[in-house]
């Protein structure tokens, strides 16, 4: 889902990290704050008192999207659910989960949790806002802390009621799978109605912007039209996450494993294996076998940085590196990880370890393959 990501600290064990697409928020929410909000509201203000309030403003706003989704995450990990990490994007934040909540009743506390942390910031920045006068009597009419405190507490407010519309993949959207899971007991029947419904909302927000657009809101109207395409995309996104997950639950990676692997070994020369198995297979990656032990393993990366001419002087043996995690993989991996793996780094081929020894090879087409097999059979039966 994101591209570029960088930690920024960790809080209760969990690594809060921002995408690249988050400075770009950043900077416009600042700058909105500056020039276009607290001057309108708070009027007589200094143009170094609206930018420190801007920047004050701006980072209690991504403090409170780390809170909402922190709030999730605790519950998460309460229901022994892990999470790998809370980013901040473009969008506002989400929480890493590596699995799906394992119970309804599990997804319904998760789902409430950030609204209700919303919730309680709110009521405590409108509390703050409320005694600023009683702590700075010296203060005639709005301070700029009062102003940095009820814009908060405002946004707090906005955060957790958009949150609980029952739009999937929003918080009310997971709310209402929850509820449908649990009535009926089926968690991929629930995510399609609530995926169809977060599409419909996605939709309905597209069809606000372009609305905007035509009455004269230009940056409005494209503001609301990225968020309804987002929806959108989520939603479809979730429920794909859940029929891939639920395709290859319980399946074994033998079962897509290929035991006719192509290896090379490790004295022939670059420029053989460029001619006789780059060209001839069309592969990126090859395992380097001597004596049917895996020695290593050799792919075009490490081609590119030898000079041409060196290629037919030069053995495989001398620029083999380790198999990683990036490109090898145990029998007894989970399926579904080791598709994450491919889709994160890029590699279409795996290999399958076992011991020294070169069990076989797992690719992505395989992969697909059986999915859109199983998932048409199974989909076509629950649609009977």
């Amino acid at each position: 889902m994101f591209t570029y990501k960088v930690k920024l600290f960790r809080l209760f064990g969990f690594s809060v990290e921002a995408d690249a697409s988050w400075v770009l928020l950043a900077v416009l929410v600042t700058w909105t704050l500056a020039h276009g909000v607290f001057p309108i509201y708070f009027e007589g203000l200094t143009t170094g008192t609206y930018w420190t309030m801007a920047i004050v403003g701006a980072a209690g706003l991504f403090m409170s999207i780390i809170l909402h989704e922190l709030g999730h995450s605790l519950v998460a990990r309460r229901f022994g659910l892990p999470i790998k990490s809370i980013t901040l994007f473009v969008f506002g934040g989400v929480a890493d989960m590596e699995d799906e909540p394992p119970t309804a009743t599990a997804e319904l506390f998760m789902a409430i949790a950030g609204p209700a942390t919303s919730i309680a910031l709110a009521l405590l920045m409108f509390g703050g806002a409320l005694a600023v006068p009683l702590v700075l009597p010296q203060y005639n009419g709005i301070t700029p802390v009062q102003g940095v405190l009820w814009y908060l507490a405002w946004l707090n407010s906005i955060l957790a009621v958009f949150n609980l519309l029952p739009a999937f993949p929003l918080d009310g959207g997971r709310v209402l799978r929850a509820l449908l899971w649990g009535w009926r007991g089926n968690l991929r029947w629930a995510t399609r109605f609530a995926s169809n419904v977060g599409s419909g909302f996605g939709i309905v927000l597209i069809a606000m912007g372009i609305f905007w657009l035509f009455t004269g809101n230009v940056v409005g109207g494209f503001w609301w039209i990225l968020i309804g395409m987002f929806m959108r995309s989520a939603a479809q996104s979730s429920y794909r996450h859940v029929l891939v997950r639920r395709a290859l639950e319980g399946e074994s990676l033998r079962r897509f494993m290929r035991t006719d692997v192509v290896t090379v070994p490790r004295y022939i020369s670059l420029q053989e294996l460029v001619e006789e198995y780059v060209y001839k297979y069309h592969y990126k990656m090859f395992p380097v076998v001597e004596d049917d032990k895996l020695i290593g393993c050799v792919s075009t990366r490490e081609l590119r940085n030898v000079d041409r001419e060196e290629w037919d002087r030069t053995p495989v043996g001398e620029i083999m590196g380790n198999c990683s995690e990036s490109n090898s993989v145990s029998p007894d991996e989970d399926p579904m990880k080791v598709l994450s793996t491919m889709n994160r780094t890029g590699q279409s081929r795996m290999l399958v370890i076992e011991g020294d020894q070169l069990a076989g090879i797992i690719t992505l087409k395989d992969m697909l393959n059986f999915l859109s097999l199983k998932v048409g059979l199974e989909e076509g039966e629950e649609l009977q």
